[in-house]
């Protein structure tokens, strides 16, 4: 978050001296130089967002692959309604993918859950491939796991069935 900030200073400070080495060569309006500044801190700022799901999925460990992602626009930002931005997603770990050896088709799986601004979440899930379902494993309560039934075409199940 510092880098970032760091860079939409810097972007500013560019921005005004581009435009005023413009306004020096052209004699140009001088209220050009702060519109330029802020101009120029507004594109670093919507780059550094757009930019953030690729750079985290680049990231990424080998063995990763996203499951989902979320893109949608927001009010604050009006530009995401004509582009909308991915703001979080879900990365499945393949590399470390368990099969039941007692039940065939049931897995266990570790998900990971990225969000722009947000401190990464892991969870653990059970996938049963055949049944089209998934729950979270034992919590240490000594209960059995609440299967839902979500259907083959679930992004978490199909993630994890179509890999193994």
């Amino acid at each position: 978050m510092a880098f970032e900030l760091f860079a939409v200073i810097v972007a500013g400070f560019a921005g005004a001296g581009v435009m005023m080495l413009i306004m020096k060569l052209t004699g140009g309006p001088r209220w050009l130089v702060p519109l330029a500044a802020g101009a120029a801190m507004l594109g670093v700022t919507v780059s550094s967002e757009y930019g953030w799901y690729g750079r985290t999925v680049a990231g990424l460990p080998e063995g990763m692959v996203v499951a989902d992602s979320v893109r949608r626009p927001v009010w604050w930002r009006p530009w995401t309604y004509a582009v909308p931005m991915t703001e979080r997603f879900i990365a499945l770990d393949t590399a470390n993918l368990r099969a039941n050896e007692a039940t065939e088709g049931l897995y266990m799986a570790d998900l990971y859950f990225f969000g722009r601004w947000r401190a990464t979440q892991s969870l653990q899930v059970m996938v049963d491939c055949p049944g089209g379902r998934r729950a979270e494993p034992l919590r240490g309560d000594g209960g059995a796991p609440v299967w839902r039934d979500v259907g083959a075409d679930d992004v978490i199940v199909s993630a994890v069935c179509t890999r193994v």
